[in-house]
């Protein structure tokens, strides 16, 4: 076995005794997860079937990526036009060299 394959398992083997060493708090932390996530409000109809069951979700989430687009459109833009003007006001009139 070389070297790496030792490394991996002494390094399995590190988790698992840390695992166990520290056994009652992670239960403790994964039923505590547990409870919070049932709390939570789910962006969807537990009623509804298929796709319609995530049809919030799917809105958010072009509306999240329109967003991302739009807004890297008119960060890019305001870096170009700045770019020009400073080129411009500092007379070398070229962008990140490109002549």
């Amino acid at each position: 076995m070389s070297f790496s394959g030792y490394f991996i398992l002494l390094c399995a083997f590190a988790a698992v005794a840390l695992l166990l060493y520290y056994r009652a708090r992670v239960v403790k932390f994964v039923l505590e997860v547990r409870v919070e996530l049932e709390k939570c409000s789910w962006p969807w109809d537990p009623n509804l079937t298929g796709l319609k069951k995530y049809r919030e979700l799917l809105e958010s989430t072009l509306v999240v990526i329109i967003s991302v687009i739009l807004l890297a459109g008119f960060v890019t833009t305001s870096d170009l036009v700045l770019a020009h003007v400073v080129g411009l006001l500092t007379g070398g009139g070229v962008v990140a060299g490109v002549k």
